[in-house]
């Protein structure tokens, strides 16, 4: 983002805006996002107990649905997704986000749709994966990756965010301050 963004994005946190993005404003913006959750957080917390005992076990394709999402434009490599594989928990509430999503101005990361379904584990570790247990999606992966520092260097929008934190969705860029293609329905 360029300087007169990250102020425009300061001061929708709440933070000092002053072209800056530094530990205050990423703690504003935490604040921020958490506030626009739901009271009644319909996630698990991230720990492996906590997801094994809500989702289930990682990898278990039993428990995926088939989203139909062929009406909102959603793209993977350039071709249309008529259906996306999730766990049957998120079914209802990944679909409220892609319907929003696709609403905005900054419906072009549906264009970039990167998946949901993967069973893999964590980059960099052994433990599961959310996109294991089909929890987990990625949007917009060529200007918001992993080692990218959002907002600094990349582009996620902070709309697109706040669409997912109303559904109590966690979104890395905001929560981990990189990776912001990323976000899963934990706490």
């Amino acid at each position: 983002m360029q300087y007169h963004q990250i102020i425009e994005l300061q001061k929708r946190v709440g933070a000092t805006p002053d072209g800056f993005w530094g530990e205050k404003s990423v703690a504003k913006c935490k604040e921020y996002l958490r506030g626009l959750m739901p009271k009644d957080h319909p996630w698990p917390t991230q720990d492996q107990a906590a997801l094994t005992k809500f989702y289930g076990r990682a990898g278990d394709e039993s428990q995926l649905v088939n989203l139909a999402v062929n009406d909102l434009d959603i793209r993977y490599d350039g071709k249309n997704v008529k259906s996306i594989r999730c766990h049957h928990k998120v079914a209802p509430s990944l679909r409220r986000v892609l319907e929003n999503i696709a609403k905005t101005p900054h419906a072009w990361v549906l264009k970039e749709y990167a998946g949901v379904f993967n069973n893999r584990p964590m980059r960099g570790g052994s433990l599961p994966s959310l996109h294991a247990r089909g929890a987990a999606i990625d949007l917009a992966p060529s200007t918001n990756g992993n080692r990218e520092h959002w907002p600094s260097r990349s582009n996620m929008p902070i709309e697109i965010m706040e669409i997912f934190a109303r559904e109590g969705w966690n979104g890395l860029g905001w929560s981990i301050g990189r990776d912001a293609m990323h976000f899963q329905s934990t706490r």
